[in-house]
Order: C-alpha cells, then sequence, then structure tokens
C-alpha cells in the first residue's frame, strides 16, 4: 500500500525546460533565478527532460526531448552532469525539491537500447521498430513483456535518487502496466522513502480509444493505486468547453466535485491552467482580469498547482519542443499575484470537506474547505459580473483574505463582483 504525503495538496510545482528557459539554455542559466523561482512559493521545481535526444527521425532542428536517447546521461548542449548535480545543490540549498521528467514508454529510434537490446522493443508485423501511436514519428515504443527491461529501468530511477533527485513527473505513465509503477516504486523507496511521484495522465478519449485497440491504457483510479499525484486530464476537456461557450459552468464544476468520491481519500491532482501540451492561460483567455481570477480558482481548489515556465510573464506562445526557442519573458509580470496565490493556498485546510457549486446564470463558483475548527470560503465570479451571492453564513463583517479589505454579509448575501473574495472562519 502506498503512502502519500497529502500536504503535496499544498506543493507548487514549477515547471521548467532547460533549452528555453534561457537564451544560454544550460543548467548553468537556471542558478540565477532560482530566488526567483523559490519566491513564487514554489517548492518542486519540475524539470522537463534534459537528456541526450535522437538524431534519428529526429523533429525539428534540434528534437523533442521526449525522444531519448539515453536516460542516464544529460544533453552537452546544457552542460555536464556535474553542472546538473550543482544545480540540484542549489535548489536544495533553497529548502526546494527536484523532480525530472521519465519517459519510459519509448526512446528515440537510434537510442542505446535500441542498440543493445532490441528484443525491449515493440515491433511491427514486419520486424521492424515502431510505435503504436501514429502521430508520434521520432519515437520507437518499448514492450514491458521483458524482465530485463524493467531491471534496468528501476536500475536508473535508483540511479536518479542516488544523484539527488527527489521525484518523478512520469510522461503517459497509463500506457505501461501498472505492475511495473508498483515494482519501480517498491525499490526506489527502499533508497529513499519519500520520493514522489507524479503521473501524466491522460484523456479520457485517449484512453478509450487505446483500449479499443486492446493496448495498455490505465485509469486515474489506477494510476493512483501508485503515484502520488497525477493530471487533471480527466476534466481539462471540460473547462475548455465551458471557455468556448460549449457548455455550462456547472458541467465542468460538477466533474470537479465527482473527484472527490471516485478516486482514493488520499488523491491528489495537479491543477494547471496550461503546461508545454497545451496553449498558454494568457492565449486561451484574453481578459487579463478573468484570467487572474482562473489562476486563483486554479490554485483555491483542493490539490497541487502548477506554474509552467513564463506563465509569471503571462506569455503566450508555448516553446517549440524542437527548436531553439527562448520563452520570451516581456510580458506582463504576475509573480506577485502568484506569490499572493500561493500563500493562500498553504492555509487551505489539506483534509476536510471539500465542495463546489456553480451558478450558470452568473458564472460564479463557490468552494468551500471545512473542518471542525475552520472554514475557507471562496466566492469567484469569473466574467467579473456584480450580483448577490447567498452564503451559508452569519451576518456581518468580515476580511477578503485576497486583498485585505472589509466585505459584509447582509440577509446571508455578499455583493461580490470582480474581486476573488477568500473568507478565513474559524469555528
Amino acid at each position: 500500500m502506498k503512502t502519500t504525503d497529502i500536504n503535496l495538496r499544498q506543493a507548487v510545482i514549477y515547471s521548467l525546460y532547460v533549452r528555453n528557459f534561457s537564451e544560454e539554455g544550460t543548467f548553468k542559466a537556471v542558478i540565477p533565478e532560482l530566488d526567483r523561482i523559490k519566491a513564487l512559493g514554489t517548492d518542486i521545481v519540475w524539470f522537463l527532460p534534459f537528456y541526450p535526444n535522437g538524431e534519428v527521425a529526429r523533429k525539428g532542428t534540434v528534437g523533442s526531448p521526449y525522444a531519448i536517447k539515453d536516460y542516464r546521461s544529460v544533453d552537452n548542449h546544457f552542460g555536464t552532469l556535474e553542472d546538473f548535480e550543482e544545480l540540484v545543490s542549489e535548489i536544495h540549498d533553497r529548502g526546494m525539491k527536484v523532480m525530472i521528467d521519465i519517459v519510459y514508454n519509448h526512446t528515440s529510434p537510434d537510442s542505446i537500447l535500441a542498440q543493445e537490446h532490441p528484443e525491449w522493443f515493440y515491433h511491427k508485423p514486419d520486424g521492424s521498430f515502431g510505435n503504436r501511436v501514429g502521430d508520434w514519428s521520432d519515437i520507437i515504443d518499448l514492450d514491458y513483456e521483458h524482465r530485463g527491461l524493467w531491471d534496468y529501468q528501476i536500475e536508473t530511477l535508483k540511479l536518479w535518487v542516488n544523484r539527488g533527485v527527489d521525484g518523478f513527473r512520469c510522461d503517459v505513465a497509463p500506457l505501461i502496466p501498472l505492475e511495473f509503477w508498483k515494482e519501480a516504486r517498491q525499490k526506489v523507496e527502499q533508497v529513499k522513502s519519500d520520493v514522489i511521484w507524479l503521473s501524466e495522465s491522460i484523456e479520457p478519449g485517449f484512453i478509450k480509444y487505446m483500449r479499443s485497440q486492446g493496448l495498455t491504457a490505465l485509469s486515474d483510479s489506477e494510476i493512483f493505486q501508485v503515484f502520488d499525484m497525477a493530471y487533471d486530464y480527466d476534466v481539462r476537456g471540460l473547462w475548455v468547453d465551458y471557455l468556448e461557450g460549449k457548455i455550462p459552468l456547472s458541467a465542468y464544476i460538477d466533474r470537479l466535485n465527482l473527484q472527490e468520491v471516485i478516486f482514493p481519500a488520499n488523491y491528489i491532482k495537479l491543477r494547471n491552467l496550461e503546461n508545454h501540451d497545451n496553449r498558454r492561460a494568457a492565449d486561451l483567455i484574453s481578459d487579463k482580469d478573468e484570467l487572474l481570477r482562473w489562476t486563483a480558482f486554479n490554485y483555491l481548489q483542493k490539490g497541487a498547482v502548477l506554474i509552467y515556465n513564463g506563465q509569471e510573464r503571462q506569455a503566450l506562445t508555448i516553446p517549440s519542443l524542437f527548436e531553439n526557442d527562448p520563452i520570451n519573458w516581456s510580458g506582463e509580470d504576475i509573480s506577485e499575484y502568484l506569490t499572493k496565490m500561493a500563500h493562500i493556498k498553504k492555509m487551505l485546510p489539506i483534509q476536510g470537506d471539500y465542495q463546489l457549486v456553480a451558478d450558470d446564470q452568473n458564472d460564479l463558483v463557490i468552494v468551500t474547505h471545512k473542518t471542525d475548527k475552520q472554514a475557507i470560503v471562496v466566492i469567484i465570479s469569473f466574467k467579473g459580473k456584480e450580483v448577490k451571492v447567498s452564503l451559508d453564513l452569519a451576518d456581518g463583517s468580515y476580511e477578503n483574505v485576497f486583498n485585505g479589505e472589509k466585505v459584509n454579509i447582509v440577509n446571508h448575501e455578499l455583493l461580490i463582483s470582480k474581486e476573488v473574495i477568500v473568507l478565513s472562519i474559524t469555528e
């Protein structure tokens, strides 16, 4: 039985892509930015893959970091292994943890494993290497029917833990057998007991398609048997549908509420408005005030929260995974806002009753985190509409933790408009 530290529900994870994080694109260039990253309230720095990537079937000029040639070394364009270990040490010195990307479904066609152990790979009917998902043309799939592959991959995880790594974000983890992940976690814990496991869980449609082909595609409920955290791809599609006017807010909010009863009691979802695979939030939501309100909602839900590098400057474009494409840092700086949200997030109860209520007519949500000693009530009008909200709270004057201003409840109603309201009530 896995042990998950549910304090991770308050965690802020900063996702960093070394190649495009700076003009230099090196490990050393990250170090001067660590104090700034820490000031955002960051607990964990997650590095996208930094391994040598393949040259055969390469996409773009420099190739995808997810088409990996060698799981056990670093791309020399980023620096040396010693440079990476220095970066890990600098992160630890600031009280943050290090998470790295693990890509165990596939390798580049010219990977070390493909050369040394071709039998560990999926082969097409004609005997050639291949992959099960057609548009991933720059990779070939591994085949976990082979015991030797399990041992190699687990030893690789232990190697990185011994280099100071504190956690793993596992790429398309649901495409790999659950029994492998169970054994991997068990054996890694013999080296370090508190390693953090994050699954890039997959969209419902992808699960359905893969299963229709007779292939492995783990549900979130299965993933949570091993992993501490999982992506919120089970609901992201509904969020985008709401933003595009296709469904009412309640269709999305009701699905969030369902997470409370279909997943284990210690489940942790990684809440994110954007990541390296999806549109920037500032591109998806053009109204800056609305974007900030959605940012607040992202933080004030139950679960860990992700900042994708550049989000703190409201970057509009996702850096290419296939080119040297440094982030444009010239956008509006919302770092102070993110720092404030991280501070409020750490006030939320780790455990207790959690409920979201949507008001479709007013595009409004009420989020309640409640224990026998405290209740935190969040009210957000996503469109900034001025409306009276009925609340099960005593009349009186309350401090809005969000901005320190006083708000008044009269006849159990509160007037809200553009400002996020966060009330902390001691029972």
